[in-house]
């Protein structure tokens, strides 16, 4: 039993906590439910929660404002749950972290099927390494300064990297070696797009080499392994 995987339901319609909690039950979960922002604070405070499915549109601080509040303060995974036509609510949870999102109404086989997706993807992550808030990082004759945000190349010149370029950067640093996926890579950044496709990690990769690969027709520093991901090959030293 403890071994399941434990979800947290926030939503201010006590129906759909009910019944989205007994089908998630029979499918092998344990599940908790708030109705909003001190209930899930509470349920939060009281014992490992291992993915948040999260209502938009809710009284009081509304699932977008608890969503940043996730993000800020831990790693959970977060479903969203958006209403028909809010495109512009499912655009800024996923901005603001947020793993995924369904419309409702929904079907809960649906629902089902995108937990199991990013409770797996999560799950698949290698070890994290400390997030570097400070410190100096030096890799193929580039430096940088993690507390400043600073690139420095080998003649001395700052590379200008913009946000999402800094945490994809540390992200390879962090990981040198290993193959990471673009789901990982959306993952450890948190620097998701307007909408969860990976291919916007393939555009911030190819951005971060034209700043940091020698020849970035010609890639050493950030190889793409077929059907896999990304591998950064350089050796680090902190």
């Amino acid at each position: 039993m403890d071994n399941q995987p434990h979800l947290l339901i926030v939503d201010d319609d006590r129906e759909i906590r009910d019944s989205l909690s007994r089908y998630l039950t029979k499918n092998g979960y344990r599940v908790s439910a708030a109705d909003g922002a001190i209930a899930m604070r509470r349920v939060l405070a009281a014992g490992a929660i291992d993915l948040v499915i999260l209502d938009v549109m809710m009284p009081g601080e509304d699932g977008l404002t608890l969503c940043r509040y996730l993000r800020e303060t831990t790693r959970l995974p977060i479903v969203m749950l958006t209403a028909v036509g809010e495109e512009t609510d499912r655009i800024i949870g996923l901005e603001m972290g947020a793993d995924d999102y369904i419309v409702k109404p929904f079907n809960p086989r649906e629902l089902l099927a995108r937990i199991r997706a990013v409770i797996r993807r999560t799950h698949s992550l290698p070890p994290e390494a400390p997030a570097p808030t400070s410190g100096v990082i030096r890799f193929a004759g580039l430096t940088l300064d993690a507390g400043r945000h600073e690139l420095t190349g080998a003649d001395g010149v700052v590379v200008p990297l913009s946000q999402g370029e800094f945490l994809l950067l540390t992200a390879f640093l962090d990981h040198s070696g290993r193959v990471l996926t673009r789901d990982q890579l959306l993952d450890l950044t948190r620097g998701r797009s307007a909408v969860p496709f990976d291919r916007s990690i393939d555009n911030q990769v190819s951005r971060l080499r034209r700043k940091i690969e020698p020849d970035p027709k010609t890639p050493t520093l950030i190889q793409t392994v077929w059907g896999g991901g990304y591998r950064f090959t350089a050796k680090v030293e902190r």
